[in-house]
């Protein structure tokens, strides 16, 4: 076989396969690279405290770097916008949230959904929605996204989602609306503080893609498997001729006639 895989044409297709089997090895990096990708955590400061406007832009979407953010915010909030929040998960128990709608002091006075305080009883949470009144405040707490708007019907006023998109068209918000709403540190009187951790920034892999790259390195070999294969073969198939040319040439050798001296 050595002295057949030594043959020019035999040493062009191992160029050849060595060339396809790089090229699926080059896919398959590709692809591992992009199955690896969301894996890569960067690491960032969310605990130090920051002025909000360094984070978030009004009608902007939420940057990579503002989610879960500590910052600091002051204006005032809109009487008669205070809302409460079903079904709110806090720590395992299931209660309510009661918001505002606070005009920041930035140019323009953008909006700005703030979460005040958690309660596991609607009643109180009403009650101390509606007994909230406008005033002037810093608040200091945690920036988060938008939540989707839900799909129940909201019209008689309860709603479960912290939804921007829909509470702009419910606010006078002239001056824009931030993506984001913050939860504050600290809650207004008669409400617990909302459970707000630092965010988790957990490693996912594509699995997919990773089993893609696996394929792709099967391939590889399989192209120079396919040479090693065709090598052989040729190598048997010069083995069976000689085998038969020799089978051949001793039959003509028994067919002669003997001569007798």
């Amino acid at each position: 076989m050595w002295n057949i895989a030594r043959r020019p044409r035999w040493i062009a297709l191992l160029v050849l396969a060595l060339a396809i089997a790089g090229g699926f090895a080059a896919l398959g990096q590709w692809q591992l690279a992009r199955g690896l990708a969301a894996g890569v955590v960067v690491e960032r400061e969310t605990e130090t405290t920051g002025a909000l406007e360094d984070y978030a832009e009004p009608q902007q979407p939420m940057r990579d770097d503002a989610g879960g953010q500590l910052v600091e915010v002051s204006g005032q909030f809109v009487d008669g916008d205070f809302m409460v929040v079903s079904d709110r998960l806090d720590e395992g128990d299931m209660g309510y949230w009661v918001i505002g709608h606070l005009r920041t002091d930035e140019p323009g006075s953008p909006s700005l959904a703030v979460g005040l305080g958690w309660t596991a009883s609607g009643e109180r949470a009403a009650s101390i929605a509606e007994g909230l009144t406008a005033e002037s405040v810093t608040l200091t707490g945690r920036y988060l996204p938008t939540e989707a708007a839900q799909l129940t019907d909201f019209e008689d006023g309860a709603f479960s989602t912290v939804a921007t998109a829909a509470l702009v068209n419910m606010w006078e918000a002239d001056g824009g609306i931030y993506s984001g709403y913050l939860v504050a540190d600290e809650p207004v009187d008669g409400l617990g503080t909302i459970h707000s951790p630092p965010p988790v920034d957990e490693v996912s892999v594509n699995w997919l893609n990773v089993f893609y790259a696996a394929e792709w390195v099967v391939f590889s070999g399989f192209a120079v498997f396919m040479w090693f294969r065709l090598v052989k073969d040729a190598w048997e198939r010069e083995q069976e001729e000689a085998a038969e040319a020799a089978t051949d040439a001793a039959a003509a050798a028994d067919a002669e006639p003997a001569h007798v001296n």
